[in-house]
């Protein structure tokens, strides 16, 4: 059985003050513009809090998709839900194994053939030198790379790495899938044959935690949403009901700048 349990949870990141006023000064800008909050410490460490008391709870079959602005926090809790981040306030409690698809890049060297690649991503991702030797048959004909795993992976177009990433990555199952906007890889052919692959990963799962901007998809694909606005949960719920008041906001912000705009053009008429 899947569980996520969060309640409170505060993710505070330091921003170690630097020699020079000016380069400080500039650290906390960027914070800000990202949505984090710059609040004291007691200390002359500025910190940015980047989740502020977000609670929530999943069980087998929810399927939870992540909105909300750039900045807002989502890459942040999907971190907290993978181990990446701990939090540094509030209780995160989880049952079942972890699936994280974050950066299908890490741990990959382009110096080392592509086979080679395949156990140390492998190691990377949790498996096994003995699940590694079991997989890579199956890794090699889904990534369809033939003898190019023999070669140098600085030798790959950047298809061809997608490729193998991507094969690395689905041959690994677990309760909990996570995932920092939906993967899509390769030509038409394989990319038709890369989401039958990842639907059934997620199908195999108790849990889908996915952020995107992509409104379809997470319609396809979660049946909860959760919306964050610099680091506070501002809804939860059913998707459709959780999309629809952002839609609504959307376009009550528009409407509003549309009657400022009218009022002061009459204001200057006058």
């Amino acid at each position: 059985m899947a569980r996520l349990i969060l309640e409170n949870v505060n993710v505070d990141i330091p921003i170690p003050s630097l020699r020079a006023r000016s380069l400080r000064t500039v650290a906390i800008a960027r914070a800000r513009a990202i949505g984090g909050q710059i609040i004291n410490s007691g200390t002359d460490i500025s910190v940015m809090r980047a989740l502020e008391n977000v609670s929530f709870s999943l069980k087998d079959g929810d399927r939870l998709g992540l909105v909300g602005p750039n900045g807002a926090g989502k890459t942040t809790l999907i971190r907290v839900l993978s181990d990446v981040y701990q939090p540094t306030g509030g209780v995160y409690q989880r049952e079942g194994t972890l699936v994280p698809m974050l950066d299908l890049n890490l741990g990959f060297d382009d110096e080392a053939t592509g086979s080679e690649n395949i156990f140390m991503r492998g190691l990377m991702i949790g498996l096994s030198r003995k699940e590694i030797e079991s997989r890579v048959d199956e890794i090699s004909a889904f990534s369809e790379l033939g003898e190019y795993l023999d070669l140098p992976l600085r030798t790959y177009s950047q298809g061809m790495r997608l490729r193998l990433m991507f094969a690395i990555a689905v041959t690994v199952s677990g309760d909990i899938v996570l995932m920092d906007e939906w993967i899509s890889v390769g030509d038409e052919s394989f990319k038709h044959k890369a989401q039958a692959r990842l639907k059934e990963v997620i199908g195999q799962a108790g849990i889908l935690v996915i952020a995107s901007h992509d409104n379809a998809i997470l319609r396809e694909n979660c049946n909860l949403a959760l919306r964050l606005e610099k680091g506070r949960i501002t809804a939860f719920g059913p998707i459709d009901e959780v999309i629809a008041r952002r839609t609504e906001r959307r376009a009550n912000a528009r409407l509003f700048l549309r009657i400022r705009s009218a009022l002061s053009a009459s204001l200057l008429d006058g």
